[in-house]
Parts: C-alpha cells; structure tokens; sequence
C-alpha cells in the first residue's frame, strides 16, 4: 500500500543524494530520507517548509515541496522561479519575462552572450561599466552621448567633426573655438 502524506521539513541536505528531515503525521518522523527532484532542476527548502511523502513500508521518498510564506501570485498560464529573499525568474503573460534579484544578475556566456532584439535600453541609477579585453565596437547609423565624454586613450577618426557650439582644447589652450 502506497501512502502520500504532507510533511513539514526541518532540513535538506545536499549531496550526491539530497536528502530530507521531517514530521509528518502525529508522532511520524523522517530522518535522512531521499528527496526525488526534476532533472535539470534543483531546490534546497527552508526548514519550515512543507512537502508530499509517498510512503512504501520502510520506503520513504519527498517528492514535492512548497512554501506558502515565499510564493508570489501568478496570474493563470505564468511561470516562476523564486527565492526567500524576493529573487525571481518570472515568465508572463503577454511574451514578458522578468529576472529580478535584489543583488546582482551575472550572465556567463564562455564563447559570447548575444542580445538579439528589436530595442535594448539599460537604465542604470549608478555608473554603467564596460571592459572588454581587446575592443568595443558600436555598429549603428548614429549614436547619441547625452553628457560628457571622456576618453583616456586615443582616438582614431575616419570622418569630420562638427562642433555647433564650445571649444576644443588641449593641455596647452585652445586649439579652435566656435562662435
């Protein structure tokens, strides 16, 4: 006979094998039990946690584990991974994803990271950093730099340069001024 019973967890243990501690019914324990999960796809529950025992005689296996306190509300058809700590991957309606995390986001790619879309906008409230072992390379009709400019190296221009109002200048005074 085969029994589902819901557990509260008390801890899991990664390893080759995760595997479980909990209560289940009054006065059930379960003490280093395996904890089945999808391939590709792995959690480590917060002690408090709750989770789907299948019971076979002495063969104990947690196959499902939920946890009210941190589940965000989806509308029908959504999809997310969270966090306990606000962390998510949340796919919605509408073709939106959205990756929040309230530290960082690292992306690896070994060979590229490729971003492929019809408008990219980043909008940082800091410094926005790009350092790149050999060159970076803006292929685009026009590029707008609202701002200052400074570069520390040289620049190599093919073309003209229009200046509408200011000064150009070096070290030694004014090389041209417009008026």
């Amino acid at each position: 006979m085969i029994t589902l019973v819901r557990s509260i967890l008390s801890s899991v243990v990664q390893g080759a094998i995760a595997r479980f501690s909990g209560s289940g019914r009054i006065g059930e324990a379960f003490a280093g039990r395996e904890y089945f999960q999808h391939y590709g796809f792995t959690s480590r529950p917060k002690a408090g946690a709750e989770g789907l025992v299948l019971i076979q005689g002495n063969t104990v296996y947690l196959i499902a584990t939920d946890d009210r306190r941190y589940r965000i509300a989806l509308e029908e058809g959504e999809v997310a991974l969270y966090t306990d700590e606000g962390d998510r991957i949340h796919l919605k309606r509408g073709g939106e994803i959205l990756v929040s995390s309230q530290g960082t986001v690292t992306i690896e790619g070994a060979t590229e990271v490729a971003i492929d879309s019809a408008t990219v906008a980043i909008t940082a409230t800091g410094d926005v950093t790009i350092d790149a072992a050999t060159s970076v390379a803006i292929t685009a009709p026009a590029v707008a730099i609202s701002g200052n400019l400074a570069v520390d190296g040289n620049i190599a221009l093919t073309g003209s340069i229009a200046l509408t109002t200011g000064t150009v200048a070096n070290s030694a005074g004014d090389v041209l001024h417009h008026h």
